[in-house]
């Protein structure tokens, strides 16, 4: 029997599918009911406590990230070939998720299986962060979506608001931007750039690695 006798990190260790970027595996960090906002600590790979959700801001879908994926100067690339806005650069984390269910999930800490329909293109203070939309895999209700243009308008509209809002304070300016939104072929181009800017980000951490020997 092969097993692993410790945690894998779930942003190293867990495999992003086989058949990637039509399925992907997702970690989920965070789900509707959560009061907090929970994300994962890049070092240990456990779950922390990011800060309070603010005011009535309540996560539209159960949100975390896509393993072995990052948001470099690809994805930061691809954000300005597609926006008027200014991108500095990718915002240096993992590709994030929102997937759609039908069924209570009670809490984060979890991988699952999802189908990406769709995203969108998020320009964060200057740094490009990638929101993808899918489905769980099997879901009788949100199964039936294959395209963020079949889903209803008061779902994109929420996810949107949501992005929009979710670090607002009073009295200060908010430096998030919807940039646009898109159907699935490109959120595929988004999931294999964030998935070669990964494999950018390792392959400099082991030259560097090297360096220093």
């Amino acid at each position: 029997m092969n097993f692993r006798s410790d945690k894998a990190h779930p942003w190293h260790g867990v495999e992003i599918g086989d058949d990637a970027p039509n399925e992907l595996t997702a970690f989920i960090e965070i789900v509707p009911s959560d009061t907090v906002k929970y994300e994962i600590d890049k070092a240990s790979g456990y779950l922390k406590i990011d800060r309070p959700q603010q005011y009535s801001n309540v996560v539209p879908a159960n949100y975390g990230f896509v393993p072995r994926t990052y948001c470099g100067d690809g994805i930061a690339e691809l954000a300005r070939s597609h926006s008027s806005l200014e991108v500095a650069k990718g915002d240096g984390d993992p590709l994030d998720i929102l997937v759609l269910s039908e069924h209570h999930i009670p809490r984060g800490d979890i991988i699952l299986k999802a189908i990406p329909i769709g995203g969108l293109c998020l320009i964060d203070s200057g740094e490009a962060d990638d929101k993808i939309i899918a489905v769980l895999k099997g879901d009788k209700v949100f199964g039936q979506y294959s395209d963020i243009s079949e889903l209803p308008t008061g779902i994109l509209e929420r996810f949107q608001h949501y992005f929009l809002t979710y670090k607002a304070l009073p009295g200060e300016t908010n430096q998030c931007r919807i940039a646009h939104s898109y159907g699935r072929d490109y959120a595929h181009t988004v999931v294999q750039t964030a998935m070669a800017d990964y494999q950018r980000l390792i392959l400099d951490g082991t030259r560097n690695a090297a360096d220093r020997r």
